[in-house]
């Protein structure tokens, strides 16, 4: 993963829970470096022990963890770093979604190594959508649910969010159910 989304991680960490938890989380998962470049791919591994690392230094679940990160995302990252990006995939809640296929098409001018996930969109009626996520990365569905939320809560948008198909269950893919 690009070095953005474990500069990412340590932003959440350093605001949320403070330097000295970052410190021994860092120290904890072998981040030798004392920042990431964000331009730069590291290995997915260490974005991965950075976040199993945090889960126990904070006494958290995993899944607590990557759903506060997904939200983090957008709502501080996205918007701080990419607002135009976020603001041209649509006006509403239910525009962006629709948006969803293409969106990575325009971050990957920005990072041409990027090995991006691929949605696909279910309209299933009047603010009802399927979003399909597939990735060659494992373990991921919860920040996608914290997307999500991130997203709907950029709109101020109410939006409920289920799993109803998981790659942890044996699915080739990650299915969530959205309504709003």
């Amino acid at each position: 993963m690009y070095g953005i989304i474990n500069q990412a991680i340590e932003e959440l960490i350093r605001e949320t829970y403070g330097d000295d938890k970052w410190e021994l989380i860092r120290e904890r998962s072998g981040v030798e470096t004392d920042f990431f470049i964000s331009h730069e791919p590291y290995d997915d591994r260490l974005t991965f022990a950075l976040a199993g690392t945090a889960c126990d230094v904070l006494g958290i679940s995993m899944t607590h963890f990557l759903r506060e990160f997904g939200e983090w995302w957008v709502l501080r990252t996205g918007r701080e770093k990419y607002g135009g990006l976020l603001e041209a995939g649509g006006s509403t809640f239910g525009e962006f979604l629709a948006n969803l296929p293409v969106f990575h098409n325009r971050i990957m001018l920005i990072y041409p190594k990027l090995a991006p996930p691929e949605f696909r969109v279910v309209p299933l009626g009047e603010n009802h959508m399927q979003v399909h996520y597939h990735s060659h990365r494992h373990g991921l569905q919860e920040m996608v649910y914290g997307l999500l939320s991130g997203i709907a809560k950029m709109y101020g948008t109410r939006a409920r969010i289920e799993i109803a198909e998981s790659r942890l269950a044996g699915c080739d893919h990650d299915v969530f159910n959205v309504t709003w």
